[in-house]
């Protein structure tokens, strides 16, 4: 089983852009010196909270600063631009990052990024929809593209203005042939994007405020998808990441991880509550959907959704996820803002150098983290560090 990660950001109100952007940065910095295999980041628009607003340029920055952790959008929003722009900044990214790069998709579920767009009353999943068909269509097709499906708003191309002697009219591909990975975030339950993933190839990512017992839907539905191409489903293609803390000592997983007012796990489902509960979307934190709302609490969704404890407890916590869920290929922690750094820094590091190995262990897969993972060489300066 592979170990990655998934950040929104989300960080309290108060703090500064410039520090907590800088903070993110070297979180994954450190993933890749950990040994973690891929870093997804999320973007935003309009929400003070979650302050990376295009997780491309982000990850960017990591380029240099990072040597064998695949970089993620986690998701570009693809109702947000245009596909051509998608299709050549992705392709370019992935050039850039030779070949370290994952493509997160999804339509982009924030309301007031829809407002501020002028978008909030068209159907984002159908231009999510019609943005996917364009984009993989350029990096299929050659000049001039002359890209005009059906019922599709989005028409592509450069037959009146190309000059092929000069490269004029033609888009970059991708480094990586015919394509990067593609994954798309799941939040729903039984959601039916799953089945198209699986028809497509894309893979799937369970998100991590998904409660537990609605994840073996994702792997049914993604199982459908591929049957219904011909294909079946293989377990390293699905992701599902989880609120995770690791901590030296019982005492302080139950403090840092859910109790103390402080906690950043804390504020972290306190805002995600809200924040659903004012969407209308939270059956995903609902034991059965017709459920009433007042048992949707704060505390609960801490008790259910965070997986924390010593490195043997936060094991059988894992293994018992798996048991439930079906057989993922990928366990992507996900990053909280950082109110104690040496305890953020710690749970990392245990979860990589403690918790996996025993899990693959158990799993009769080696004592080992990401076998699918490149051996990581360092440069001399942090060997020495």
């Amino acid at each position: 089983m592979r170990l990655g990660y998934f950040t929104m950001p989300l960080h309290p109100l108060h703090r500064d852009t410039t520090e907590t952007l800088h903070e993110d940065r070297q979180t994954i910095i450190y993933a890749d010196q950990l040994g973690f295999y891929d870093a997804f980041v999320g973007e935003h628009l309009t929400d003070k909270a979650e302050n990376v607003t295009n997780s491309l340029l982000f990850l960017a920055t990591l380029i240099p600063e990072t040597h064998q952790i695949k970089l993620a959008s986690g998701t570009s929003n693809l109702s947000h631009s245009h596909p051509t722009l998608i299709a050549s900044q992705a392709a370019m990214f992935d050039h850039l990052a030779k070949g370290r790069f994952i493509l997160g998709i999804s339509p982009g579920a924030l309301a007031s990024d829809a407002e501020a767009l002028g978008i909030l009353d068209q159907d984002r999943n159908q231009m999510f929809a019609e943005a996917i068909d364009v984009i993989l269509a350029i990096w299929e097709r050659e000049p001039p593209y002359d890209i005009d499906f059906p019922n599709n708003r989005f028409k592509v191309s450069t037959r009146v203005t190309s000059v092929p002697e000069i490269g004029r009219g033609q888009m970059m591909k991708p480094f990586q042939s015919p394509r990067p990975e593609i994954v798309g975030t799941v939040v729903a339950p039984f959601s039916k994007g799953v089945i198209a993933m699986g028809q497509r190839d894309f893979h799937p990512m369970s998100a991590n405020f998904l409660m537990a017992h609605w994840l073996p839907s994702h792997w049914a539905n993604y199982c459908e998808g591929k049957a219904n191409v011909g294909a079946t489903a293989q377990p390293q293609d699905w992701r599902v990441a989880r609120t995770i803390f690791v901590s030296d000592d019982s005492a302080t997983a139950k403090t840092y991880g859910r109790e103390d007012a402080q906690s950043p796990y804390r504020y972290y489902y306190r805002q995600m509550l809200t924040k659903m509960m004012m969407s209308k979307r939270h059956v995903i934190f609902k034991k059965h959907q017709d459920e009433d709302d007042s048992h949707v609490t704060l505390d609960r969704l801490l008790d259910d959704l965070v997986i924390s404890g010593t490195v043997n407890e936060v094991v059988d916590q894992i293994l018992a996820l798996r048991e439930n869920s079906g057989p993922f290929g990928e366990i992507v922690y996900a990053g909280m803002d950082l109110v104690d750094p040496a305890l953020g820094r710690r749970s990392m590091e245990l979860m990589a150098h403690e918790v996996m190995p025993r899990v693959n262990q158990a799993l009769g897969l080696g004592y080992q983290t990401n076998v699918e993972a490149p051996a990581l060489t360092l440069p001399q300066e942090l060997v020495a560090a």
